[in-house]
């Protein structure tokens, strides 16, 4: 697999057989190093024909959930238990990822937000490039975990993209059943270009991704889903030969869609906000969300936010310190697909 549209080039052939890890170089010339290079990590596992598969994580370099688990796979997979190919990326945005920030510190850039990218662009232009130009092109699977980082924290659950009629690609849906998270959000078509998911399906790659809790932290509970989900999913994919020992069988997801607008709530005033729902539970319109409360005039009462649809709530802010335009919770609603 030779990089001939990128200057990030890998420090080994991704072709060859067997396990290797190394960096991809991304050219970096600063004041401290002016011939200098970041070393985005990459793990290939390549063991004869068979699927080609593309895991990401850190693409928000504060989503920590999916880049543990993939740091763990990849110190424990080994060839013999592959059929084809495994690449992984545990910190997509390396310099955003290294900083524990959604975005890069080098130029601000939202990798998810960056897809098709430059080649000679930005830091994160090119590693969007990259990713989609010299990866995602000879892929046929690519699994992007994301997760609500340091300001929002998720309902642990799959995603994937709805198709131009409404459909869900039935081998992705497949893909998601396999994996087995209580929940699985649908969104529509159209509002997802320029991000990974937007860049696999330009490439005619599958795409499969997730919202594996957050708040800038990592739970038990959310690791188990996205370690044994993954697993159940590579395998029902004829990525792995068999499913690693404990992994146990998947759960029934209930689909959801999220839709534009109704489905957000945004904070009208900058203050301390009040949660008043928790994840999981079921509101309607009219209901009241959070309440926004001012110390430096304590005196004033609170503005409370109300919902504007209906669903379960699989999404809320978690710092208590909000501005005006902050989102403090989405919604979902069944998918009747």
């Amino acid at each position: 697999m030779n990089f001939s549209a990128s200057r990030i080039a890998p420090e080994f052939d991704l072709d060859r057989e067997g396990k290797q890890q190394g960096y991809l170089r991304i050219p970096h010339s600063v004041h401290r190093s002016a011939y200098g290079w970041l070393p985005m990590p990459v793990v290939s596992i390549r063991n004869g024909e068979g699927p080609r598969v593309l895991l990401m994580a850190g693409n928000h370099g504060d989503e920590y959930e999916g880049q543990v688990t993939l740091a763990r796979l990849s110190r424990t997979l080994s060839p013999d238990a592959v059929r084809g190919q495994v690449i992984i990326l545990p910190m997509s945005n390396y310099p955003a990822a290294k900083a524990g920030r959604r975005t890069s510190p080098i130029d601000e850039g939202n990798l998810n937000r960056h897809f098709p990218g430059d080649p000679d662009g930005s830091v994160t232009e090119m590693i969007a490039h990259m990713i989609e130009a010299e990866l995602m092109s000879q892929v046929d699977l690519v699994v992007d975990m994301h997760s609500g980082g340091s300001s929002l924290l998720y309902l642990p659950s799959t995603q994937a993209m709805l198709d131009a009629d409404g459909r869900l690609d039935p081998r992705e849906r497949e893909l998601i059943d396999a994996w087995g998270a209580s929940w699985n959000h649908v969104i529509p078509i159209g509002t997802e270009d320029n991000h990974s998911s937007g860049g696999a399906h330009r490439q005619g790659a599958l795409f499969i991704t997730g919202e594996f809790a957050g708040s800038g932290t990592v739970t038990p509970d959310a690791l188990r889903i996205c370690e044994q989900g993954l697993a159940r999913a590579l395998h029902a994919f004829g990525s792995l030969v068999e499913l690693p020992e404990g992994v146990g069988a998947p759960g029934t997801p209930r689909y959801l869609e999220i839709k534009a607008g109704e489905h957000y709530v945004y904070a009208s005033e900058d203050g301390l906000y009040e949660p008043l729902v928790e994840l999981g539970d079921e509101v309607r319109a009219g209901d009241p969300a959070g309440a926004i409360h001012f110390p430096e005039t304590p005196w004033r009462e609170p503005v409370v936010e109300h919902f504007e649809g209906e669903g379960v709530v699989v999404c809320k802010r978690v710092p208590g310190r909000s501005e005006r335009g902050d989102c403090l919770f989405h919604l979902a609603s069944d998918w009747s697909g």
